[in-house]
């Protein structure tokens, strides 16, 4: 499992954007500071509860140099969807292909909503090196982060 003081996996996917831009982890993370957050499926109560929030605070993080990220296994039609119907204004990216997912150690399966291979909900702060400086993964997935936490490990990195 990545965690804080590792070096971020980079990886390629797409943006969640009715262009499917391409995404590219490191031409990101040479700017500042990134957040990562992984999420396991769209238009699910506490994924979307967990995209709000962090649309919430999306001003601190950009205050502190940090763009927010959004990634899951759904297709880049259905995040620009879950994106247009929520009001979410920062990217979401599109692992369809489970590599970042895999790369952070993430996979999970709920069986009982017919999801396979998805994300667990985690959220990771990158600094310009690539390094991981912020963690915080699940333990249920239906579980959310301190986001208050996760804004202070925003404006240190």
């Amino acid at each position: 499992m990545v965690s804080q003081g590792d070096t971020a996996p980079t990886f390629t996917a797409t943006l969640g954007t009715s262009d499917h831009d391409p995404f590219d982890f490191e031409d990101h993370v040479v700017t500042g500071p990134i957040v990562l957050a992984f999420f396991p499926g769209a238009f699910t109560p506490p994924c979307t509860n967990e995209m709000v929030a962090l649309q919430e605070r999306i001003d601190e993080c950009e205050a502190a140099g940090a763009p927010v990220f959004g990634v899951s296994a759904d297709s880049p039609f259905s995040q620009g969807a879950f994106r247009e119907e929520h009001g979410v204004e920062f990217d979401l990216v599109s692992d369809m292909a489970g590599d970042a997912i895999r790369a952070y150690d993430l996979e999970i399966d709920i069986e009982p909503l017919g999801l396979y291979g998805v994300a667990n909900r985690a959220v990771f702060v990158i600094d310009e090196d690539g390094t991981v400086t912020y963690d915080w993964v699940a333990d249920d997935p239906t579980n959310e982060p301190d986001y208050d936490d996760l804004v202070e490990a925003v404006r240190a990195a």
